[in-house]
C-alpha cells in the first residue's frame, strides 16, 4: 500500500468520523478494513503475564486480491516511512493494523535480555530486508497506529531475527515457547515469523513476595500451605531461615499447626539445608515414630538417606519400618535396598526374594526381578 493510498483512505475515514461524530459519537462500527481485534495473554509461571493487543489483517486484500508474497517490503515497506499523516515523518510499522498494537507486562521483565518496567507499551517494528528487524516498545501506547510515533518515547529497542514460517493468512501473535521463567512470543504473517524472548529475571522473588503476603492471610492459617511454602524454598535453596519459621509454625500443635510426619519432615528438611544435621536427624526420628507416619513415608525417608550417602542410617530406618509394619509392602523391598547399600548382598537377596513374592504390581515385580539378578552378581540395586 503506497503513501498516497494510505493517506486517501485515512482522510476518507476521518471525514466520515467527523460527519457521523456530530450525530452518533461512541457508536460501535465494524473494524476498519475488517481487521479483527485480537488479544493474547501468556502467563510466565503462575504470577507474571504478558498480553499483546492488536488488530489482525489478512494476506487477502479487502477487495479479494491475493497479496501472498507481497506483504514484506510492499504492503508493509522496509525501514522508517512518512505515512503522510500525523506528526511522524519517520514511522516504523505498527506491528498490526488500525490502532496501536500494545504489549502489557504485569511485572518488570526483560525483552531479548533488556530490562523493561511493568506497564503497557506501543509495539512497533522496523522491517528490514535480509537483516535483523528492530523491535520498539514505546511509552506512547494510546496514539493511533504509528502516525504519531516519536523516537523520544522509546522505552526499549532490540534487534530480532525474522524467520521463514508456515503460511499464515491472518497476522497473529503466538507464544511458541513457555518455560517457568520465560516465554517466546512470535508474530506470524504470510510466510514469516518474528520471535522475541520475554523473561522474568527475578521469578523466585515474585513467588516469595506472594507467599509472604499469603502467610499473613487466610492461606497462612493452613499447615498444608505452610509446608508447601517450605518445600518451594527447599526446592530452590532460598529463603531458608524464614522457611524454618514457617515449618516451626506448621509442625507445632496450635491454631494453625499440626505435629505430624509431614510437618516434622518439612522442618527437618530445612534444618538439613541449613547445615543443622544433628537437629534435623532428631526431628526425623520423631517424625518416623509419630503415629501419623505411614509405611510408605518411612520407606521414602530410607531411600532419601541412601541418596544422601547415609547408608547405615538408611538400613536402620528400613529395619525400624519392618519392625513397626511387619508383613507389609514394601518393608522387605526396603530391607533389600538397605542391606544392598551397605554391601551385604546375601541378606539383600533374601529380602528381595521375599519382596518379590508379595509385590503388588508388575512394575515392582519387574524392578525386583532385575534387582535379584544384580544381587546374584554382587551388584548394588540402589
Amino acid at each position: 500500500m503506497n503513501n498516497s493510498t494510505r493517506k486517501l483512505g485515512l482522510l476518507t475515514a476521518l471525514a466520515f468520523l467527523c460527519v457521523t461524530g456530530l450525530f452518533a459519537q461512541g457508536i460501535t462500527l465494524p473494524p476498519s478494513g475488517d481487521n479483527q481485534k485480537s488479544i493474547v495473554t501468556q502467563y510466565i509461571g503462575s504470577i507474571a503475564s504478558v498480553t499483546i493487543n492488536y488488530n489482525s489483517p489478512d494476506v487477502t486484500a479487502p477487495n479479494g486480491a491475493d497479496r501472498k508474497g507481497k506483504i514484506w517490503g510492499q504492503l508493509e515497506p522496509y525501514g522508517l516511512n512518512n505515512l503522510g499523516f500525523g506528526t511522524s515523518t519517520a514511522s516504523p510499522w505498527r506491528a498490526g493494523a488500525n490502532q496501536n498494537t500494545t504489549i502489557t507486562f504485569s511485572h518488570d521483565m526483560e525483552v531479548e535480555g533488556k530490562a523493561i518496567k511493568a506497564g503497557t507499551y506501543g509495539l512497533h517494528m522496523i522491517i528490514e530486508k535480509d537483516k535483523p528487524w528492530t523491535l520498539i516498545l514505546s511509552n506512547n501506547s494510546t496514539a493511533w497506529g504509528s502516525y504519531f510515533y516519536d523516537a523520544k518515547d522509546d522505552a526499549l529497542r532490540v534487534e530480532v531475527q525474522p524467520k521463514g514460517a508456515p503460511y499464515h493468512e491472518w497476522l497473529s501473535y503466538e507464544f511458541i515457547d513457555r518455560q517457568p521463567e520465560f516465554t517466546v512470543a512470535a508474530l506470524y504473517w504470510d510466510e514469516l515469523m518474528v520471535p522475541f524472548k520475554i523473561s522474568v529475571p527475578n521469578m523466585n522473588d515474585l513467588y516469595l513476595a506472594k507467599i509472604r503476603e499469603e502467610m499473613e492471610n487466610a492461606p497462612g492459617f493452613n499447615w498444608q500451605n505452610r509446608v508447601a511454602a517450605v518445600q518451594f524454598c527447599l526446592s530452590k535453596n532460598i529463603n531458608l531461615q524464614e522457611a524454618l519459621t514457617w515449618a516451626e509454625a506448621a509442625s507445632t500443635n496450635s491454631f494453625i499447626g499440626e505435629e505430624n510426619f509431614t510437618t516434622l519432615s518439612a522442618k527437618a528438611g530445612v534444618l538439613t539445608a541449613l547445615g543443622k544435621k544433628e537437629e534435623a536427624a532428631n526431628v526425623m526420628d520423631k517424625a518416623i515414630n509419630h503415629p501419623t507416619a505411614s509405611v510408605f513415608q518411612v520407606h521414602a525417608y530410607g531411600r532419601q538417606l541412601i541418596s544422601q550417602g547415609e547408608k547405615q542410617k538408611a538400613l536402620e530406618v528400613f529395619q525400624f519400618n519392618a519392625k513397626k509394619n511387619p508383613k507389609t509392602w514394601p518393608v522387605n523391598f526396603g530391607l533389600a535396598r538397605g542391606y544392598s547399600a551397605v554391601g551385604n548382598y546375601k541378606s539383600a537377596l533374601k529380602y528381595a526374594k521375599l519382596a518379590l513374592a508379595n509385590a503388588p504390581d508388575q512394575p515392582n515385580k519387574d524392578a525386583l526381578t532385575a534387582g535379584i539378578a544384580k544381587l546374584e552378581k554382587g551388584e548394588d540395586i540402589n
